[in-house]
């Protein structure tokens, strides 16, 4: 079954969790590198099953794993063999299933909440060049390439028991049709959603209306929603009406603090939305989003406010 519909046949939100890199550094990890989060999989696994507890506990319905910037070619890059580097994308979901397998069993509110979903994170081919491309989307690769690029880690985190493949970021529609691609021919029993980063209101990172994205994805039953990630949270209503103009697929967003990411120096300037995270997420909803969490420089403490007027009763 579709995990997706599942739980929102049981609850009308269902509710993510926020940024992974921004708790990761907290604990003093250092993520200046090409790898980023991924990095961490290599050398304190430990602190990443302690950031997916932190959000389970703060209320998440799913969690998304460090394998956001996990490829064979950027493991590869740094010293590891093709072996090595699938084992540890698979990983990333181990880590994840065993973190959330351990908190349910001792979940007190298990008819107040849904048992969490484990979402693969699933980034674009721009992640891998780490320079900032995933907010241009330009490409110089067909969508071919882009789907042998994909395959392998694609393979592994669905090998390794993800319940749902989180394809997020991604900038351009060649390289949405290249996932769904992979999805329908390769692994049709599976699912995934489609979350775009997007430049304002209308359109995804490299100017395509993500109304037409939107359209285009509407066929693939595969597809279990279609959204935004790691956009200006300002743009959000704009984005998530134009979605609704063009499909009835459940609508996710994820947002960032509305600080912007310098690709360069890999550091974030300006400030954060002036609306608070939690309000600004109530107001998503009403107007349709069904999935609901935080991208960047978002927290627990914001996920938890999410879940005080979600669902009374669970925090």
């Amino acid at each position: 079954m579709n995990p997706i519909q599942h739980i929102l046949k049981q609850f009308p939100l269902m509710i993510l969790d926020g940024a992974f890199a921004t708790e990761l550094e907290k604990r003093g990890c250092d993520l200046n590198h090409s790898l980023w989060s991924a990095k961490v999989l290599m050398e304190s696994p430990e602190m990443i099953a302690e950031v997916h507890s932190d959000y389970f506990h703060a209320g998440a319905d799913c969690v998304i794993t460090a394998s956001y910037q996990a490829t064979v070619e950027g493991f590869v890059r740094h010293g590891l063999s093709e072996t090595e580097a699938l084992a540890l994308i698979g990983k990333a979901v181990a880590i994840a299933v065993h973190a959330r397998d351990r908190f349910w069993a001792s979940c007190t509110q298990q008819t107040l909440r849904p048992k969490p979903l484990v979402a693969a994170s699933f980034g674009p081919y721009g992640a891998f060049l780490a320079d900032g491309s995933e907010y241009r989307g330009d490409y110089q690769i067909s969508e071919d390439d882009l789907v042998a690029f994909h395959y392998p880690r694609m393979k592994a985190l669905i090998d390794a028991g993800a319940d749902i493949l989180a394809c997020e970021t991604i900038p351009c529609m060649k390289e949405a049709r290249a996932i769904t691609r992979l999805l329908q021919t390769e692994f049709p029993n599976h699912f995934a959603w489609m979350s775009f980063s997007a430049k304002d209101g209308k359109h995804i990172s490299n100017g395509e209306l993500i109304a037409d994205c939107a359209k285009e994805l509407e066929s693939c039953e595969q597809i279990a929603a279609i959204g935004i990630n790691c956009t200006a949270p300002q743009h959000i209503t704009s984005l998530i009406h134009e979605i609704k103009g063009t499909s009835t697929k459940p609508i996710i967003v994820y947002p960032n603090s509305g600080e912007s990411y310098e690709a360069d120096t890999k550091t974030w300037g300006g400030s954060h939305h002036d609306a608070s995270f939690s309000n600004s997420a109530q107001h998503w909803c009403k107007e349709g989003a069904q999935i609901i969490g935080g991208c960047c420089r978002t927290s627990p403490e914001d996920i938890r406010a999410i879940v005080r007027w979600a669902r009374p009763g669970v925090i």
